[in-house]
């Protein structure tokens, strides 16, 4: 029936009273006042970068690989198993046993509770495979194996990057996993990332090592270059702090060399540490490594007991300020590439908005004297309510702070068509129903009745099509989905009961009047 309790009418009323306050808390500032919420535009809307950032695996795969070489011998040592030419070689692991380990050896491989082959219980798959043959082992990583260590890379990379990126103070950044392999990161409104850009490439492994005071590397040695380029030192491979062990970090100046200084703060382990090797190590310098260069190699002058400690080098402001960021954010598992960029600048955002705001208002207003041609009241009610759906369509994305981009507009346009559709199927059944019904108010009854299948079927299929889009696409494509997804709710309640409850009012004013469509 066309009948509406106060109850529903109220529930209505409040109901868009609400989104309407939403949609404006994006055009007004109200103080302290419910919630402040506003919509996110877009990097296509408002401007900014766009990364694609790709993790090399590589280097973590070497040192997993190198931790389980360290495993495989302790355990041959442990179990008095006699072993040989255990070695790493193009990603796998090779060695020898005598005949008589063999057959245990590969019963401990096949163990779904091994310690030397852990086992995932939803792949149904070992972390290791392997090949045997006579007496020589190959282990290699399983195919589920790389699926495990790219996930745990990734996830780790992901936060770090976050955190490098919130570190900054980027405005409404927008950081997703793509892939096995790959992050993408949007920042609205920054025009110039190469500040970004460096600190996301920088993998940020920082390890305290001696100095070793021979000519040329021996074994447990390595030549390294200062990050300067003009000094070479020979480095001992023996890390005695690593970055792990940082509590905190932050630019400083040295009121005695009046330089920049990066000032650290160790955890429990790492001072204890620190404190030993600096007792040992008097007179002796200690290299401060950041990616296999050293920033610095102070000379021990005494030992350091208390836990914190500083980092000085030819560091300006913001070379201190970077380095103190990486260091709290922690090292990346692995290197990152770029391997796609794009920026986009404020006034090319500002000319999407224009043309979108231009394609809605001539889209609108087409709509809007269409139906007032062709409905006459009823048409000016269905504006009214198109209006309404527009109001409540904003107000939702406002809610759940959502990014509007260039394609989320064009879902908007599509729901102001989808709208007058709705609204055009009721009106031209109920045409069909006053034929044969002359009580105005049974006709206008069975018109919304009759039409309501049609009506809900249409917004179902699109409904449908949107979700597939939200899954399957990405970007742009599921900022369109969500928009198109949002009016087709909104659409169905203006229509139901936002449109039905002004032609409700109208019809029962007018009950007694011969024809009113």
């Amino acid at each position: 029936m066309l009948y509406f309790s106060k109850i529903k009418i109220i529930l209505i009323i409040l109901f868009t009273t609400i989104f309407f306050y939403f949609t404006a808390s994006n055009f007004f500032k109200f103080d302290d006042i419910f919630i402040e919420k506003k919509i996110n535009l877009g990097l296509d809307l408002q401007g900014g970068s766009y990364l694609l950032l790709e993790i090399d695996n590589e280097p973590v795969i070497t040192q997993r690989l190198q931790n389980k070489l360290s495993t495989l011998r302790k355990y041959f040592k442990d179990k008095n198993i006699s072993f040989k030419n255990l070695k790493i070689n193009n990603d796998l692991i090779s060695f020898e046993l005598d005949q008589m380990f063999v057959e245990n050896f590969v019963s401990v491989l096949e163990d779904k509770d091994s310690e030397i082959n852990p086992y995932y219980q939803r792949f149904k798959s070992h972390e290791y495979d392997y090949e045997v043959l006579n007496n020589s082992f190959i282990l290699r990583y399983s195919k589920y194996g790389l699926v495990e260590l790219k996930k745990s890379s990734l996830n780790q990379a992901l936060e770090i990057v976050r955190r490098r990126i919130d570190e900054i103070g980027t405005n409404e950044p927008n950081i997703l996993r793509r892939g096995s392999d790959r992050i993408l990161v949007e920042l609205p409104g920054l025009n110039d990332p190469e500040r970004i850009k460096s600190l996301l490439g920088k993998t940020a492994n920082l390890t305290f090592r001696f100095v070793v005071q021979n000519d040329e590397p021996s074994f447990g040695t390595e030549k390294l270059i200062s990050e300067d380029g003009l000094e070479e030192l020979i480095i001992s491979k023996r890390i005695i702090l690593s970055g792990e062990n940082l509590v905190d970090a932050q630019p400083r100046m040295d009121n005695q060399s009046n330089q920049t200084v990066v000032s650290f703060t160790l955890d429990r382990v790492g001072s204890k540490r620190f404190g030993k090797a600096t007792s040992e190590g008097v007179g002796k310098r200690l290299a401060i490594v950041l990616d296999g260069k050293v920033i610095s190699a102070p000379v021990i002058r005494d030992s350091i007991l208390s836990g914190s400690g500083q980092i000085s080098g030819n560091f300006t402001f913001q070379s201190a300020t970077d380095l103190a960021l990486l260091l709290r954010s922690g090292a990346l598992p692995a290197p990152l590439n770029i391997i796609e960029e794009r920026t986009v600048g404020p006034d090319l955002g500002k000319d999407s908005i224009d043309a979108g705001v231009i394609a809605l208002i001539i889209g609108f207003s087409l709509v809007i004297l269409f139906m007032l041609f062709k409905y006459k009241v009823f048409g000016l009610i269905a504006n009214l309510a198109l209006i309404i759906n527009l109001f409540l369509l904003v107000g939702i994305l406002t809610l759940f702070e959502a990014t509007l981009t260039l394609p989320g507009i064009a879902g908007i346009i599509l729901t102001v068509g989808m709208a007058v559709d709705a609204n055009v199927l009721i009106f031209e059944r109920i045409k069909e129903e006053t034929k044969s019904e002359k009580n105005n108010i049974i006709a206008f009854d069975s018109g919304y009745n009759r039409s309501k299948t049609a009506v809900i079927d249409a917004n179902i299929t699109t409904l449908i099509s949107a979700v597939i889009l939200f899954f399957l696409g990405s970007g742009p494509v599921k900022g369109f989905s969500v928009t198109l997804g949002i009016g087709i709710f909104t659409t169905l309640f203006s229509v139901y009961f936002i449109a039905r409850l002004l032609t409700s009012i109208y019809v029962i004013k007018n009950k007694h009047k011969e024809r009113l469509i």
